[in-house]
């Protein structure tokens, strides 16, 4: 099972890589059979290729990410508040979001789960 040091680590990584707009920073987080739902309720993307092309589209808008609390740890899952902001519809907007990580044995995200709806996006 991973240490909360790794998860800690790989969830830093996550964000990292939205601040440099490396969608490859952002894939080797993750295991290559890794499901990603972002947002909830949408199709899951499976896999290495439909995760690398969902984040290269999410970092092409310029999206940046923000911590907003601690991450919690537990067993083999991590979960975390954090602040979106980017263009959306051509404005500014921040997106108050919850992201979730449940991790492998090696210490990879085999899975992300965002919990974001529109009562959570604000303009400006």
């Amino acid at each position: 099972m991973p240490t909360p040091e790794q998860m800690e680590a790989a969830v830093h990584a996550y964000v990292a890589a939205f601040d440099a707009g490396d969608a490859e920073q952002a894939v080797a987080i993750f295991a290559p059979d890794a499901v990603i739902e972002d947002p909830i309720g949408t199709a899951p993307k499976v896999g290495e290729a439909a995760i690398r092309e969902f984040y290269q589209a999410s970092m092409a808008t310029g999206a940046k990410l923000v911590l907003d609390g601690a991450i919690r740890i537990a067993a083999a899952h991590a979960a975390f508040p954090m602040r979106v902001m980017l263009q959306w519809d051509g404005q500014d907007t921040t997106i108050h979001v919850i992201d979730t990580f449940a991790f492998d044995e090696n210490g990879k995200v085999k899975e992300m789960k965002a919990y974001f709806g529109p009562g959570n996006m604000i303009a400006g």
